[in-house]
């Protein structure tokens, strides 16, 4: 093993940074190979262009016969640009994407074939589900599954492939991906936001939530990485001892972006743009061979499309240039891991910004409606929050030292802060004039100034607001931004739907003014909201004290926090928003927590191979060399090779203490593994391998990583560390 660790070394550092030609503006490349609305304007008919357009703006039903059209010109399209075969692009609930390429290719008869591509073939596919996460809602043999078109979501070419954006859903209806609850979540808060955008301007007809994602990832040799088994088959290293520089010196953020990985990341922003997707910000991050990139933000639906096709690229592209994109959200121990800030806002038809103040009173008002209505609706569903971004990866990063703990709580400011007490003080029921004016004057007038000097953030909040929106930055570098937006914005929805019956009850039965009911429900909003809000560091004994009792949740594990997924209240929410049924949440919460027991599942059994077949017999292998050398000590210096050869001896003796720890410790799991198998309900097995498996990971890595500092590095079988992180 360690003749492929250097054999890996010596080529990793034998890679030169591979030429990226870069001719064309990004401006003249952005959506070249996409079905946009200005591909649509040349290629489609007046009333087929008009279909898609409603479906895409007011979610009208599109008939089969504009499909027919829409169909004919979306293959005219793409076969002038050499493609061959379309798909169903999807997202199952696996969190990859998924596709089933068939050919534009059919035969007529005679020895001859046409190429064709009708509504039919464009609107609905029927794909086999049976190997795809339904959380019980079928059985495995029940194959049946419907992929539907998503018109919001614009076609592209990939390649040779023409790929059309669909939902994913049973043959009994069941949702069974990330972009069917999303859609619907996007409906609701539309319509919530609208009604309550109608109490400050008429004109007001949409709402749209935008998305704004950051993704984080590490930039790993390609040949470095395939030489440790554990990084192949989990996505990060299970063992590895810190390397003696790491991140202290902060040497690596914002610096220099070395040559090789500046190359794949403009092939990554070409290929970006071509595909529509607007990636604008580059950099590196804290740690060492870490980057982030950043679009420009977009309507939520498109930007989860865009930010799932990101990730399917980046592998592909940095297999060119020689590397593998570690997504984990730790794949390294002792620094930074990776987040996907998910940057989220609400705007109007009438180009309004909801979570932005504006330049008049009025404008204000409606700002802190909505402001302080995100705050109540996160102070109510904190707990589904917290599920939302729950997995086994994720739970690695959530309270490490740079990154949100697991108690969601929301950051505004000082200076909101103050903002919102000068609210609460709003006299209950009909404003005197003087208040009034004292509010629209020296409170919600003075907004716009506030917020120039709070543009400062707490980087370990979970949830922060940044001057025009809130930024959940607890969601993790794998995840499908769809499962987090989904449940955003279906607890706002729910929550300004309540809104705008508290407020026409106060203005219908109370006689109060519009502007007077708004201050009377906020000021009960900001009371019942104090618990949500904090501005100090969410690390320590001390902050958990403090939540507690706030009675906050500290839900630090994917098994505790997804059990939010399925109370009655969370039911009852989906249920109400139309967002999704009993049997879909109870659905994706099996699914999620499947997914957690056969994560550490795998990670067990790597661990336990690594630990065994390389690692023991590596150090026996030095630990031999060691007592031949004690050996020949002791034929040369007869009665003093005790003295001589004492470190020897110790060292052999250390190296047997670790070789025991690893096989007792392994042994160990792997009863433990066995015991959970053979729990047959799927939140208790959850429950054993978080308890009484995970935690004997870190018992047999503690073995393991100090046997690398004692065995001869010529022999070590694992890449080490220094090599994974500073190999450039």
């Amino acid at each position: 093993m360690s003749t492929l660790r250097f054999h890996a070394i010596k080529k990793s550092l034998a890679s030169e940074p591979i030429a990226v030609k870069e001719k064309e503006r990004r401006s003249d490349l952005f959506g070249k190979n996409v079905f946009n609305e200005n591909t649509m304007r040349q290629y489609l008919t007046k009333d087929a262009f008009v279909g898609v357009m409603n479906a895409i703006q007011y979610g009208k039903k599109i008939d089969r016969s504009i499909a027919d059209q829409v169909s004919s010109s979306m293959k005219d399209w793409a076969l002038s640009k050499g493609v061959t075969h379309y798909t169903h692009w999807f997202q199952p609930l696996t969190g990859a994407t998924a596709e089933k390429h068939d050919a534009f290719f059919e035969t007529i008869g005679g020895g001859m074939a046409i190429e064709k591509f009708g509504g039919g073939q464009l609107v609905q596919q029927e794909p086999d589900a049976s190997s795809f996460p339904s959380g019980g809602i079928r059985n495995t043999f029940e194959a049946r599954g419907y992929t539907a078109w998503d018109p919001t979501s614009p076609a592209f070419i990939y390649g040779t492939t023409l790929c059309i954006p669909t939902i994913f859903v049973a043959y009994t209806g069941e949702a069974l991906d990330y972009k069917t609850p999303l859609l619907r979540a996007l409906h609701a808060v539309d319509d919530a936001a609208t009604a309550i955008c109608k109490y400050f301007d008429k004109n007001v007809k949409k709402v749209t939530s935008s998305l704004g994602w950051e993704q984080e990832y590490f930039l790993v040799d390609k040949t470095l990485a395939a030489s440790r088994p554990d990084i192949t088959l989990t996505g990060r290293t299970l063992l590895g001892h810190s390397a003696a520089k790491g991140q202290q010196l902060d040497d690596h953020y914002f610096g220099s972006i070395p040559s090789r990985a500046l190359n794949f990341m403009r092939e990554l922003e070409t290929e970006c743009m071509l595909l529509g997707i607007p990636v604008k910000t580059r950099h590196n991050e804290v740690a060492p061979n870490q980057f982030e990139l950043a679009p420009i933000y977009e309507e939520a639906n498109l930007a989860v499309d865009h930010n799932s096709l990101l990730m399917d690229i980046m592998g592909r592209i940095a297999a060119k240039h020689n590397f593998k994109v570690l997504m984990h959200e730790k794949p390294f121990a002792g620094i930074n891991g990776s987040g996907k800030h998910n940057n989220w806002s609400l705007s109007t038809d009438t180009g309004v910004n909801l979570l932005a103040p504006g330049k008049t009173p009025m404008s204000n008002l409606q700002f802190l409606t909505f402001f302080i209505n995100t705050i109540k609706a996160v102070n109510e569903h904190e707990a589904l929050l917290r599920a939302a971004i729950a997995s086994a990866s994720n739970d690695h990063r959530l309270g490490a030292n740079e990154a949100p703990p697991a108690i969601i709580s929301v950051f505004i400011g000082e200076q909101l802060t103050k903002v919102l007490e000068e609210l609460e003080g709003v006299t209950k029921g009909k404003l005197s004039p003087q208040e009034k004016t004292e509010l629209k004057l020296n409170v919600v007038g003075k907004i716009p100034d506030v917020l120039l000097d709070n543009t400062d953030r707490n980087r370990t909040s979970p949830f922060a607001f940044t001057g025009n929106k809130f930024e959940f930055r607890a969601v993790g570098s794998t995840a499908n931004c769809g499962n987090p937006m989904t449940v955003l914005n279906t607890i706002v929805a729910k929550q300004l739907k309540d809104f705008k019956v508290e407020v026409d009850k106060l203005i219908d039965k109370k006689d109060l003014k519009k502007d007077e009911a708004v201050f009377n429900v906020l000021r009960e909003y900001i009371k019942s909201s104090k618990r949500i809000l904090f501005d100090g560091n969410g690390y320590g004994e001390a902050w958990e004290k403090e939540a507690k009792k706030r009675g906050l949740s500290n839900n630090k594990t994917t098994p505790e926090a997804l059990k939010a997924r399925i109370s009655k209240e969370t039911i009852a929410l989906f249920e109400e928003m139309n967002v999704m049924s009993k049997i879909e949440t109870e659905a994706r919460y099996e699914i999620e927590i499947e997914a957690y027991i056969m994560h550490i599942q795998i990670e067990g059994r790597v661990l336990g191979d690594i630990a065994r077949n390389h690692i023991v017999p590596t150090a026996v292998k030095y630990q031999n060399t060691l007592i031949e050398n004690v050996k020949g000590l002791k034929a040369i210096f007869d009665k003093k090779f005790k003295t001589v050869s004492k470190e020897q001896i110790n060292l052999i003796e250390e190296i047997s203490n670790h070789i025991e720890g690893i096989n007792a410790n392994v042994t160990k799991m792997t009863n433990e593994r066995k015991l959970a198998n053979a729990i047959e309900n799927a939140e208790k097995k959850a429950h054993a391998y978080c308890y009484n498996v995970k935690p004997l990971f870190e018992d047999i890595r503690y073995h393991c990583d100090k046997l690398e500092l004692l065995v001869d590095d010529e022999i070590w079988p694992l890449t080490k560390y220094r090599e994974l992180l500073f190999t450039r």
